[in-house]
């Protein structure tokens, strides 16, 4: 057995029956390893161990549940560094900014362990004589979890933890890209204690394994975070069996500057909401609205600003800007800045592929920034998630 040939299932580690699919490293392009690849019996497997698991989980007391998420907290801390740098290996973010995932990961079971005392229902006088109405906050059951590729540790805690902590049974599946991260957590899901069937890590294609989970009849809520298109597949999904769904998904936020902004305060801001993991993040600055009148001046030193990132090795402390996470990714946007450029956007600054890569094999592309974009281009009406940024220059609120 290899660190990462098996999923999680039922407190078992198991072969995938469809095979292995490989998981490569966006900095260089080489293999990282080789993951199963679940079957949709294995994905109903799982599902019914949550199903098993979760009565005996749920009985537990809420401070009972949470000493165990407090020993994934300090394991979680403990690992930080190696988690932290396969975070780097399979998704590209800089390592500066992996170490804050990892701790914010850890910091998600603590917080949610503190729950413990204040899952509290409430008592109201009824209408009736001698008569109350209770209401209480029971578990849901059983949960499915599906998350993107930006944060690999970091959403497997927002998934796992507070389902934990509320009594419920989960099945969690990775990204088919960066299943790493939740498998190495998985380790310590185990080490620290957590019931056979609690918590399920299944890896495997979205449009199979993400498809079969979805669907399945005996489940009790989904949460998602990820895309547009693929949260409405989920819930036409979900609406089959009347399943409660929670989605998380992209956006196109705005970055304002009005005339009265600090502009050093805005540029710092701005350059680090939308170059933070390479402008993977869904709360990324999505589109630039600046004010007429400080318009030149906030450009001219977002400019320069950008100028100044230092794009390579993501291991490196020194690095601000690692590779796309994949080459689909890199080659989305070249099309996406093709097609603004076509459309009428002025190129400030025309980022692309590098013509020394700062390691050879990866997905690297350097900044891009537009100006002369208007309301109904496409490039600020979708999101990007890519190092591209378009300005709009606005006269009011």
């Amino acid at each position: 057995m290899t660190e990462y040939d098996r999923m999680w299932i039922n407190g078992r580690w198991v072969e995938g029956e469809e095979g292995t699919r490989p998981v490569l490293n966006p900095t260089d392009g080489t293999v990282l390893a080789e993951v199963p690849e679940a079957s949709v019996d294995q994905a109903n497997s799982a599902i019914e161990a949550a199903r098993r698991a979760q009565p005996a989980w749920a009985a537990k007391s809420p401070l009972q549940r949470a000493a165990v998420m407090h020993r994934i907290a300090a394991l979680l801390r403990e690992h930080a560094d190696p988690l932290a740098r396969l975070v780097v290996k399979e998704q590209g973010k800089p390592i500066a900014e992996a170490r804050g995932e990892v701790a914010g990961a850890a910091e998600f079971f603590t917080y949610f362990a503190e729950f413990a005392r204040r899952i509290q229902g409430e008592i109201f006088p009824s209408d009736a004589p001698g008569e109350q109405i209770w209401i209480q906050r029971v578990p849901i059951g059983v949960v499915v979890g599906i998350i993107p590729w930006n944060y690999p540790a970091a959403l497997v805690s927002r998934k796992v933890a507070p389902s934990m902590i509320s009594g419920n049974a989960i099945v969690l599946k990775p990204h088919e890209e960066t299943p790493l991260s939740a498998l190495y957590m998985a380790r310590l899901f185990e080490q620290a204690g957590v019931p056979e069937g609690v918590v399920n890590i299944v890896t495997g294609a979205g449009a199979t394994v993400g498809a079969a989970l979805t669907a399945h009849p005996e489940i009790d809520l989904i949460t998602m975070t990820g895309s547009v298109p693929t949260g409405k597949r989920i819930m036409t999904t979900a609406a089959s069996n009347l399943v409660p769904v929670s989605l998380e998904l992209g956006g196109k936020a705005p970055l304002i500057v009005m005339e009265d902004a600090d502009l050093d305060l805005a540029v710092a801001s701005a350059v680090t909401s939308r170059f933070m993991n390479c402008g993977q993040v869904c709360i990324c600055n999505e589109r630039m609205l600046i004010h007429e009148r400080v318009y030149d001046s906030f450009v001219e030193r977002f400019v320069e600003a950008t100028k100044s990132l230092r794009i390579g090795d993501p291991l490196l402390d020194t690095t601000d800007l690692g590779p796309k996470v994949s080459q689909g990714e890199l080659e989305k946007v070249e099309r996406i800045t093709e097609a603004a450029i076509a459309a009428g956007a002025e190129p400030l600054l025309r980022g692309g592929r590098p013509e020394t890569a700062p390691v050879a094999g990866g997905n690297w592309l350097t900044p891009t920034i537009l100006a002369g974009v208007t309301a109904d281009m496409a490039i600020m009406r979708d999101e990007i998630f890519v190092p591209v940024v378009p300005f709009m220059k606005i006269t009011d609120f």
